[in-house]
């Protein structure tokens, strides 16, 4: 299961949502985003967890949590977009 976790301090690393989300299960991959060229945090990441189980346990003890000095908001995470962007609706030139 995929979750959406917002509002993160600049601070928080991988390393400290993998400890956070751990307590509720196997992590199977953590993503804090970043900024590509400055590295700065974006304020936002996403966990992936072994089972829906324990990523609805995780959403529910975690959503407004304190790390680091702010309250983190925990979601589940919605179905990636199409990126490719455009405007042309499939149109060649």
């Amino acid at each position: 299961m995929k979750i959406f976790v917002g509002n993160l301090a600049p601070e928080v690393t991988d390393t400290d949502l993998e400890n956070a989300f751990g307590e509720f299960g196997k992590v199977r991959n953590v993503k804090v985003v970043r900024d590509m060229f400055t590295q700065v945090s974006k304020g936002f990441g996403f966990v992936e967890m072994q089972s829906k189980v324990e990523g609805q346990a995780a959403i529910q003890k975690l959503n407004t949590v304190d790390i680091k000095g702010k309250k983190i908001v925990v979601n589940e995470a919605r179905p990636e977009r199409n990126r490719r962007g455009g405007g042309s609706r499939g149109r060649r030139y």
